[in-house]
């Protein structure tokens, strides 16, 4: 017998589970996040304060060596607690020659070297976030100065303000241009963030991420005067080349003007970074991540050609989930065609790399996808957005995205209310709302703890929808098997009792949550990235309309269902399951190809329906072939049952 269950205490319980859980795994997440920043800010202070302690191998200060002795031990000590992975080993290799050259009293430039080298092979291998979520304010990076750094910084940067007597460790000039020279925006934001150890210096972590990026930027600008900026300006706005040197924001960030040095000299790359470091949004994030998709295929091509196929198909994955798999959501906005075209053609470029293409037929490949970059490039311009194009974006985006998980909640809503059995609803209903609470949860996670990289995206969605459509296969099968039955309220009366026993609820659950928090995850990452541009209003009126008519919807199918006959019901229910099952095993199949999962063998012949899951992949198409298949068997076996039956009962 069912138990009387409460509709607001389940989903109050179940929300809690799913928070409590969430807590969990954010909580191991967070805890090596910080392992990984503590440990390259370590890297970072060796790199610029070495030369301070150590000079042609004298000991300037045995205090501060003994300093760059205990950070280095500190650094392997962390290195060697991080999770298990192949890159491992040499991380610590790489610290214990860090060790062995500060042991040494080796020059500055070598220790430097070392330790940013070991820094970048560290964030490589355990990768953090490592870019603000939208362009720093420096009006903003100011006024934070003036109220919690002047005191002792001063007003000038100089180290000298009126707080600065006090401290028993001198406050870092951040005008000194040869310690600036080694410091990056990344490294200013590692100490904003975590503090100083052993000084007055406390850490900032209260303060928003988007804050401490605009802190990190205006101390990053002292060093470099206005009139560098000036000529920054000009050589930015004139020289191209340069735009290649820092394509996004990310590269702007972790660039120490030291390192910019060695490519275009030090004048023109302190002028450049004293006009990035006071002008962020002169880097364009979107154009920069499209770089970083142009510049992957090239190197792909390049280590194709030189016969390193595998070197080669990684890059052409990470093109596609590290460069154009973040923008895919703004591009999907303003032009779902062409972004769906770039996919498709990607999808190909790492297909015809696994079947062995010649390498100047991948090169006409890369041609093909250079020219629709350049579309993109255009589509994704500031003066491509609207008010009107991002009311329309984000209205679309729910509206699409939503639709498969009502259409699923609607007809289990109705199926309940058809059998009569409204002690199950709250299962329902807690599902969706877990879902939403999932959503919620997932959306602080993506902003605040870590990011959700492209290959995350990809996976969640690909297992989310296949997992959907085995379940929603089963379901197909049994309800088209009831709307062959007779006597509908003694099958009911006899038959529903066991047929959603506790198991089955808690089934109905399962199905609610995971199609409702796919749909949620995918909206969650479109809407972030049209926020990220602005014409917040604009959204907010797509989102309400998009849910206004999703409301109607799901009113008329409710109200629509109540008039029909039980057996039509189940009937055109069971096709509703049948046709999405179909469209979500294709789908997750072609998110799992994204993701590198599964593999890409092109269907010349079938055209790109991404609307029903139809992809031009002999994977994908196998497996909605499959499931038409399985939904065919079952349905003909359900027929023979009916048949059957009847024939006892005529005999």
């Amino acid at each position: 017998m069912w138990h009387s269950v409460s509709l607001l205490s389940l989903p109050s319980r179940l929300a809690m589970l799913a928070m409590l859980l969430a807590l969990v795994v954010v909580g191991a997440a967070r805890a090596e996040t910080s392992d990984v920043e503590t440990t390259w800010r370590l890297l970072d202070y060796i790199a610029v304060d070495y030369a301070g302690a150590v000079s042609h191998g004298t000991v300037l200060s045995p205090s501060e060596y003994a300093e760059q002795n205990e950070f280095a031990a500190t650094v392997a000590a962390k290195l060697a607690a991080l999770p298990s992975k192949p890159e491992r080993q040499a991380l610590l290799t790489e610290a214990a020659r860090l060790q062995h050259a500060i042991a040494n009293k080796a020059d500055a430039e070598q220790v430097a070297g070392i330790a940013h080298g070991l820094a970048a092979a560290l964030l490589a291998a355990y990768p953090v976030p490592l870019a603000p979520n939208k362009v720093p304010n420096f009006v903003r990076g100011a006024a934070l100065f003036g109220q919690n750094c002047a005191a002792c910084h001063g007003e000038a940067g100089d180290g000298h303000g009126p707080d600065a007597a006090k401290l028993d460790t001198p406050p870092i000039a951040f005008t000194d241009a040869d310690r600036a020279r080694q410091r990056s925006v990344f490294g200013l934001y590692q100490v904003i963030t975590q503090g100083l150890d052993g000084t007055a210096m406390p850490s900032f972590d209260g303060l928003p991420a988007d804050d401490r990026w605009a802190l990190a930027f205006y101390a990053g600008h002292f060093a470099f005067p206005d009139a560098a900026a000036a000529e920054g300006e000009r050589l930015w706005k004139q020289d191209a080349s340069l735009h290649e040197l820092l394509p996004d924001l990310k590269t702007l960030v972790g660039a120490t003007p030291a390192a910019l040095a060695g490519k275009i000299g030090q004048d023109k790359a302190d002028a450049l970074m004293a006009y990035l470091r006071r002008h962020p949004d002169a880097v364009g994030q979107q154009s920069g991540s499209l770089s970083l998709v142009r510049g992957h295929l090239a190197e792909s091509l390049a280590a194709y050609r030189t016969g390193d196929r595998q070197r080669a198909g990684e890059l052409a994955l990470s093109a596609y989930l590290d460069g154009f798999e973040p923008i895919e959501p703004t591009l999907a906005a303003r032009d779902r065609t062409l972004m769906e075209r770039i996919e498709g053609a990607m999808g190909e470029y790492r297909a015809a790399i696994q079947s062995g293409e010649t390498a100047d037929a991948l090169a006409d490949r890369v041609q093909v996808l250079d020219d629709l970059l350049d579309d993109a490039e255009a589509a994704l311009s500031p003066d491509a957005a609207s008010a009107l194009s991002t009311f329309l974006g984000a209205a679309t985006i729910l509206l699409r995205e939503g639709l498969e998980a009502l259409l699923i909640v609607v007809a289990m809503i109705a199926f309940l209310r058809k059998a009569e059995r409204m002690e199950v609803m709250p299962y329902v209903h807690a599902g969706w709302v877990g879902a939403l609470v999932a959503g919620f949860l997932t959306w602080v996670v993506a902003t605040w703890v870590i990011g959700i990289s492209g290959a995350s995206r990809e996976l969640t969605e690909g297992f989310g929808s296949v997992f959907a459509a085995v379940i929603l296969l089963s379901v197909g099968i049994w309800m088209h098997g009831k709307a062959q039955a007779d006597q509908w309220q003694r099958y009911i009366r006899e038959k529903m009792a066991k047929a959603l026993s506790g198991g089955s609820a808690w089934f109905l659950f399962g199905l609610t949550f995971i199609v409702v928090y796919r749909e949620v995850f995918e909206t969650i990452l479109f809407y972030a990235a049209l926020w990220s541009q602005g014409s917040g209003g604009a959204i907010l009126a797509g989102a309400l309309s998009a849910c206004a008519a999703l409301a109607v919807i799901a009113w008329a199918i409710l109200r629509y269902s109540r008039r029909l006959p039980i057996g039509k019901f189940f009937t055109y229910s069971s096709w509703l399951m049948a046709v999405l099952t179909v469209v979500l095993a294709g789908k997750g199949i072609a998110a799992l190809q994204e993701a590198g999962i599964v593999s890409i063998v092109p269907l010349r012949s079938v055209p790109r329906i991404s609307l029903v899951g139809l992809f031009p992949t002999t994977q994908t198409v196998a497996a909605q072939v499959l499931m038409i298949a399985a939904l065919a068997l079952g349905f003909a076996l359900n027929r023979r049952k009916v048949t059957s039956s009847n024939g006892r009962e005529v005999g």
